[in-house]
């Protein structure tokens, strides 16, 4: 069942959306080489709590913390954990917020350094399907516009693997809700879009294959060649006309190019 907003309810949902990208913002702060991930958890953690919200992850289905952090070829659901990152590290950080009612829920893809050409084109790439994708988000489209424009772009033009395991969502009260949102598929197929329903589009795409495994912790989801996986979310509004994006990565951005230590050339 789609639960469609008012316009009351779509602006606390921006504000938990807006709310994810400052802390997207405070983990890029963070990211440097010999930090870990699980200090970086550790600040997100304390940074939502601080603004009145909680983490929509923590003890999600046993998911037992306030982030999901995947690096390399982990594409996502990455545990943080006590390993320091290094130069050249791709770093995926997935966060929700729960703030009065609703969920807002957005990711962004870090690197540290230079981890060379091929990389920092994947994560180019991704992060412009997430806007074509975006674009077809409008009143009287369908879920299979917004899947067939990020796979075109990132799997049929520029041959990136297009996770198929994994989709985006509908959110609101829930962290998720109907539709779901795939990566892939046809134009003028799937659930048809109506003003008000919002959804989390992400898309995950991977440097080689698209095959995926589960790492032996039960949720970290790796690529099939071990090879790189980048991953961008925003949470949207479907409208007439034009999509209204409830998140926002300037906060991030800005953040990544203050860092000395992340690479911010790929756009």
């Amino acid at each position: 069942m789609i639960h469609y907003k008012t316009s009351q309810e779509i602006e606390l949902m921006r504000e938990s959306a807006l709310l994810v990208g400052k802390a997207l913002a405070e983990a890029a702060k963070q990211i440097r080489p010999g930090i870990t991930t699980a200090s970086i958890d550790a600040a997100i953690d304390a940074f939502i709590h601080d603004q009145g919200a909680t983490p929509s992850f923590k003890n999600y289905n046993g998911f037992p913390y306030a982030s999901c952090i995947s690096v390399n070829d982990a594409v996502v659901h990455g545990f943080p954990n006590d390993v320091p990152l290094k130069e050249g590290d791709v770093v995926s950080v997935d966060v929700g917020v729960f703030k009065n009612g609703f969920h807002g829920d957005s990711a962004y893809t870090f690197v540290i350094g230079d981890p060379g050409g091929e990389i920092l084109q994947l994560m180019k790439i991704t992060k412009e399907s997430l806007y074509k994708g975006i674009a077809k988000a409008t009143a009287g489209n369908r879920v299979g516009d917004i899947a067939y424009a990020v796979q075109e772009h990132c799997e049929k033009i520029h041959k990136y693997g297009v996770v198929r395991e994994l989709v985006g969502h509908g959110l609101g009260r829930k962290l998720h809700e109907d539709p779901q949102v795939p990566n892939y598929g046809r134009r003028g197929s799937g659930v048809k879009l109506n003003e008000g329903v919002v959804i989390a589009i992400e898309p995950m795409v991977n440097l080689g294959v698209k095959e995926i495994w589960y790492d032996k912790d039960g949720w970290t989801v790796r690529t099939g060649d071990g090879k790189a996986s980048a991953h961008y979310e925003h949470t949207v509004c479907v409208k007439k006309g034009a999509a209204d994006v409830l998140s926002s990565f300037e906060e991030v951005e800005k953040a990544e190019k203050e860092n000395e230590y992340l690479n911010s050339s790929y756009y």
